[in-house]
């Protein structure tokens, strides 16, 4: 009786232990009754009925990366491309994921690289490297429209690499290796250009300079000619003056006849060291009769500019 009934403990104990199942983070247990679905056993401690309740699918509800195999694409203008992926995924729906695709992996990586041939197909080869962006949001916009009732849903899709044939590998690279001469000649070029133009500059500018001092210099001489002509002409007018009241004082007659009568000395003597042929007056031994004239004509030049004074008296006569 003590056995049986140890049997009997020991199979309800089996039982409640069969019957209890624990579900880890970010996990999705999917429970079915006698073959048909039940419900989705969310994480932590859930009760079962053994026997009669089973784990159909387990499921991690965390993002998965999976690798696109290498494929060979073609292009708008009929380029054959070498291409490979990562596509990033995740379930959302535990029960669409179990009963609505067979396997969601393997279907999903066919339509990624299906998708991709399509909208690779739909560029030009030159495209394909500069919107790259473009791609991936267009082909995870088109996997999500496909997988949408597999309870799946695609976060991001990457390309990896993309690997053009060696024919146009070279070309493009020659066409690199060209666009850069050309950019250098530009540059050098440009740079000719900009010193031509600096030079040209230079040249103008020495030309505005020099005659902008040219000028001041100009300025400058008729200012300091014109200030000494002013100031010779102020110290004649001054000594004239001069001359002038010294005549018509006190003996200032007598003084200026024998100032003219050296002055007329002085005159033949130089005219003797410069010249070989000399024209001499008449008289040339009366020195009175010569101041005589000089006085005479003073006098003249006097009267007709309407001087006064007296007519001074000639030595001699």
């Amino acid at each position: 009786m003590e056995v049986f009934s140890l049997v009997i403990a020991f199979i309800v104990v089996l039982t409640i232990f069969k019957g209890v199942r624990i579900v880890p983070q970010q996990s999705a247990w999917v429970i079915e009754r006698l073959g048909k679905f039940r419900k989705v056993l969310n994480p932590g401690l859930n009760i079962i009925f053994p026997y009669v309740d089973s784990v159909a699918y387990k499921h991690n509800l965390k993002e998965t990366a999976i690798d696109i195999p290498s494929q060979t694409t073609i292009t708008r203008d009929n380029v054959s491309l070498r291409i490979d992926g990562l596509l990033y995924l995740k379930i959302v729906d535990p029960k669409a994921a179990s009963y609505g695709v067979a396997d969601p992996r393997f279907a999903i990586s066919q339509l990624a690289q299906t998708t991709m041939r399509s909208e690779l197909g739909k560029i030009e080869m030159d495209r394909t490297f500069e919107e790259r962006e473009t791609l991936n949001l267009n082909i995870v916009r088109s996997i999500n429209e496909a997988a949408n009732p597999w309870g799946i849903q695609c976060m991001r899709y990457e390309i990896k690499d993309i690997t053009p044939p060696d024919n146009v590998r070279k070309a493009m690279e020659l066409q690199v290796a060209a666009e850069r001469q050309k950019r250098a000649e530009i540059l050098d070029s440009e740079g000719k250009k900009q010193a031509q133009i600096n030079v040209a500059e230079g040249g103008k500018q020495e030309v505005v300079l020099e005659s902008e001092a040219a000028y001041t210099d100009q300025v400058n001489r008729a200012k300091g000619e014109a200030e000494a002509i002013l100031m010779v002409a102020d110290a004649t007018a001054k000594g004239i003056e001069m001359v002038g009241s010294a005549i018509v004082k006190t003996g200032g007659s007598e003084a200026m006849s024998l100032r003219v009568a050296e002055q007329y000395v002085e005159a033949f003597k130089n005219l003797a060291k410069t010249n070989n042929t000399i024209l001499l007056p008449a008289n040339t031994g009366d020195a009175g009769s010569m101041v005589a004239q000089a006085l005479g004509v003073f006098e003249t030049i006097k009267k007709s500019t309407g001087g006064a004074g007296q007519t001074p008296s000639v030595p001699g006569r």
